[in-house]
Order: structure tokens, then C-alpha cells, then sequence
């Protein structure tokens, strides 16, 4: 990248991340009986967030500043979301489907959880990772094992997340066409695209408004991929 293009904005850390997400929690007080999806997929990120930061501490990554700045950027799009909607503004496509269903007693938690990862990994993702690029004036190769580290730390969590959130055998029968829909989203897929959207981005970095086209259907497309996740079982 030529050096007028980098954009060294300073980055809050993992812990001020966690720690919004954690007052979130507080501030979504639960209802009797009435399961918040917003209040699943952040419990699930929370969970996502806190490994990663553990695997930096470890010495997992190899650029411990890349990893850090590309989970910073990652999880600023979900925050930007949430105040949006908060503060009753509009927020991206891809997000307003959980938004909209967070409280519909015919949506089950892993529906909430798999919407939100769609959301976040379907538009979020290869903006963080643009993002990232012009905070640390590199380009998205430079930053590629980080995003695959990332990533594989996303597949082992969701297959945890299905397992704790999916129906038991005494709802089998209920079950059935939701494991079908279950079944016909992948992260792995989701990950490969967003990676060869962050690239197309990145191209197009010197035509924004092409680039802003491009995010937009980008955003629609996840938007509509989370609404056929939550579709409601009753």
C-alpha cells in the first residue's frame, strides 16, 4: 500500500470490547419466558471474543498486533449495530432480521445464535478486515493467517454452539425442519466468501462508490440469509 493510503487510527483493545459486550448482558435484563436473541448471539460472541484474546496472550498469532486489530475492527461492526439500534436508527440489513425476531417465541436460540454469526461473518467480516489494512498500512494477504487462525477458532465454537443450543431428542419430530435449515448454512463457506469479498473491497478501495455497491449487496444478501434462519418453527 503507498504510504498516503495508510490510516493509523488507534485501536481500543480486546478488553474495552469485552467489556461492552459484557455491560450489554447487564443492560438486557431476561424476560419470563421469553428467550432475547440479541442477549444469544452476544453471549455466544462474548464467548468468541474471550478465547481469542486468550489465544493472543498465548502467543497463538504470529503478529500479535494484526490479530488484535483484526478482532477490534471485527467486533466494532456489532457494537456500531447494537447503539444503532438502540438508539432507534437503522442498522445494517444483515442485522436488523435479529433485531426485528429478538424476542418471537417461535425462534429457538441456536436460530438466534447461527443469524447472528451469518450477520457478523457475511457483511462484518471483510469490512474488519479492509478496516484493518488501512489501520495497519498492509494489504489483506498480509493479514491472512490471522484471518484463518480466526477462523478456525469460529468453525470449533460454532460446533460447540450447536450442541448446546440444539433442540434435545424429546422435540425430534419438531426439530426436523429446523435441522434442515441448520444443515444448509455453513461457516466454513460463509468465511471463504467474506475473504474473497475483503479482496474485491480492497480493489475497489480507490472507486468508492463501486465499493459502496458492493457492500450494499453484500448486507442485503446476509440480510436475507438471516431471515430464512429465523424463520419461525410455530
Amino acid at each position: 500500500m503507498a504510504q498516503s493510503e495508510q490510516v493509523h487510527t488507534p485501536v481500543p483493545g480486546i478488553a474495552s470490547v469485552i467489556g461492552r459486550m459484557r455491560a450489554f448482558a447487564s443492560a438486557w435484563p431476561p424476560v419470563a419466558g421469553v428467550e432475547d436473541g440479541v442477549e444469544v448471539f452476544n453471549r455466544v460472541y462474548l464467548t468468541v471474543t474471550e478465547t481469542v484474546r486468550q489465544q493472543i496472550d498465548d502467543g497463538a498469532f504470529t503478529d500479535r498486533r494484526a490479530a488484535e486489530t483484526l478482532d477490534v475492527r471485527f467486533a466494532e461492526h456489532y457494537l456500531s449495530a447494537v447503539d444503532a439500534a438502540a438508539a432507534g436508527l437503522r442498522p445494517p440489513d444483515c442485522w436488523r432480521p435479529l433485531f426485528q425476531y429478538r424476542r418471537h417465541p417461535g425462534v429457538r436460540p441456536l436460530q438466534f445464535a447461527l443469524a447472528g454469526i451469518n450477520a457478523h461473518i457475511g457483511h462484518d467480516l471483510p469490512l474488519a478486515v479492509v478496516d484493518t489494512c488501512r489501520t495497519l498500512g498492509c494489504a489483506p494477504p498480509g493479514l491472512e493467517e490471522e484471518f484463518d487462525r480466526v477462523g478456525d477458532l469460529l468453525v470449533l465454537l460454532e460446533e460447540r454452539i450447536r450442541e448446546d443450543l440444539m433442540p434435545g431428542p424429546d422435540l425430534l419430530e419438531l426439530a426436523d425442519p429446523l435441522t434442515h435449515l441448520f444443515g444448509s448454512w455453513s461457516l466454513e463457506r460463509a468465511r471463504e466468501a467474506a475473504w474473497s469479498a475483503a479482496l474485491v473491497l480492497w480493489r475497489l478501495r480507490d472507486v468508492p462508490l463501486l465499493a459502496e455497491e458492493f457492500r450494499k449487496r453484500m448486507d442485503a444478501g446476509a440480510g436475507l440469509v438471516g431471515r430464512c434462519l429465523l424463520t419461525p418453527h410455530r
